[in-house]
C-alpha cells in the first residue's frame, strides 16, 4: 500500500500540518499532526498542473496539498482513478491540438450552415411587431440622413404602384407590400424592410425607359420579402440580440443597430439568385419579357460608377443577367 506525504489544511487555520496519506479498501486516511478518515469517492483530486501541487478536497473543504507527486499518482493508479478525457488532452500537446482543431472547424460549420438554417427559422417565426418596429426605426433613420421626399409627380407613382399592383405573384403565400417613393443621394436604388415596404429612389425610376424595367426592380425585391431574406441577414448578424428578442421579446437592441446594419447590408448569391428567380417567374406569369428583366439590370451597371454600395441590394452583374437570359 503506497503512503504519501502532504500538507493537511484544515480550514479552521492557515496552518499547515504534515501527514501522510494512504487508501485502504476505499477509505483514505491521514496520520501524523492530524487524523482523519473518508471515503475516496468523497474527495475531489484537482487537475494536473505543470508547475502547481495537486489537491485533495474534502467535503468540509479541508484539504491536502501534495508534496510527493510521483507517490501521489502511483497511489491513484492503485485505486483505479483516472483523470477526465478533458484533462487527459490538456496533457498532450497533440490531443490539445486536435481538440483546438476541432472546435474551429466546428465554428466555421456552425456559422457556414447551422447559422443560416437557424436565422431562417427565427426570421419566420418573429412576430410581425417586431419586424414593423425595425422598418419604422430604419425608414425613419433614413429619411434622416439619405433618403428625401419624393418629387416625382403623385400621378406618376401611382401609375406605377396600380401597374405593379395588377401583376399576378408567381407563387402562394406572397408577402404583402408597400411601394414608397424618395428621393435619394445615393442614386438609383430600391430596397425592400422586412415589414413590406419596398423603397424606389425617384433617380431609378428616371434611369429606367419603360414601366416593364421597373417591374423587373419591384418583382426583385418582392422576392426579397418572400424569402424573408433581410431579417435572415439581421439575425445572422445579430444572432445574439436575436435569440433574445425571441425569448424575451425585447427587440431595443436590435432595432438600435439595425440603421447602421442596413447600411452595410449585402446579400449573399443565394439570396439574390433566389430573387431574381422570383423576378423571372413573376415576370414569365404575366406576359412580361424577360429582356426587360435584363435590360433594367443592365442600366444599373452602366451606372455602377455613380451608385453608392449603401443599399444595394441588387448588384446588377454579368453573371446574374446571363441567368435571366438563359431563362426565357
Amino acid at each position: 500500500m503506497t503512503s504519501v506525504t502532504a500538507s493537511y489544511f484544515d480550514g479552521k487555520t492557515s496552518r499547515p500540518h504534515r501527514v501522510t496519506l494512504s487508501v485502504d479498501a476505499g477509505i483514505a486516511a491521514i496520520t501524523g499532526d492530524a487524523e482523519r478518515t473518508c471515503a475516496i469517492t468523497e474527495l475531489r483530486v484537482s487537475e494536473r498542473t505543470r508547475n502547481g501541487r495537486r489537491k485533495v478536497t474534502f467535503p468540509d473543504d479541508a484539504y491536502l496539498e501534495i508534496s510527493d507527486e510521483s507517490a501521489f499518482d502511483t497511489l491513484l493508479a492503485e485505486t483505479g482513478y483516472r483523470d477526465s478525457a478533458v484533462v487527459r488532452m490538456q496533457q498532450s500537446w497533440r490531443k490539445a491540438l486536435a481538440g483546438l482543431l476541432a472546435t474551429i472547424a466546428i465554428l466555421v460549420l456552425g456559422y457556414i450552415y447551422a447559422l443560416p438554417l437557424a436565422s431562417e427559422i427565427i426570421a419566420r417565426a418573429l412576430p410581425d411587431s417586431v419586424e414593423r418596429s425595425i422598418s419604422k426605426g430604419t425608414l425613419e433613420f433614413l429619411d434622416q440622413r439619405i433618403l428625401a421626399p419624393s418629387q416625382l409627380p403623385q400621378a406618376r407613382r401611382e401609375a406605377i404602384r396600380q401597374r405593379f399592383q395588377r401583376m399576378v405573384p408567381p407563387r402562394e403565400g406572397a408577402p404583402a407590400y408597400e411601394i414608397v417613393f424618395r428621393k435619394s443621394e445615393i442614386g438609383p436604388n430600391a430596397f425592400a424592410l422586412p415589414s413590406g415596404q419596398i423603397i424606389m429612389t425617384d433617380e431609378l425610376v428616371q434611369l429606367m425607359d419603360d414601366d416593364e424595367q421597373i417591374l423587373g426592380v419591384l418583382a426583385h425585391e418582392l422576392g426579397h420579402l418572400h424569402e424573408h431574406h433581410l431579417m435572415r441577414r439581421i439575425v445572422q448578424s445579430s444572432a445574439i440580440g436575436a435569440v433574445v428578442t425571441v425569448i424575451f421579446g425585447d427587440v431595443s437592441a436590435i432595432i438600435a443597430n439595425i440603421p447602421t446594419l442596413m447600411l452595410d447590408m449585402k446579400y449573399s448569391r443565394d439570396a439574390e439568385r433566389e430573387a431574381d428567380d422570383y423576378a423571372i417567374a413573376m415576370m414569365k406569369a404575366n406576359g412580361v419579357p424577360l429582356s426587360q428583366l435584363a435590360s433594367g439590370f443592365e442600366k444599373l451597371r452602366a451606372k455602377q460608377g455613380d451608385v453608392s454600395p449603401y443599399l444595394s441590394s441588387h448588384p446588377s452583374t454579368a453573371e446574374r443577367i446571363a441567368h435571366i437570359q438563359s431563362a426565357r
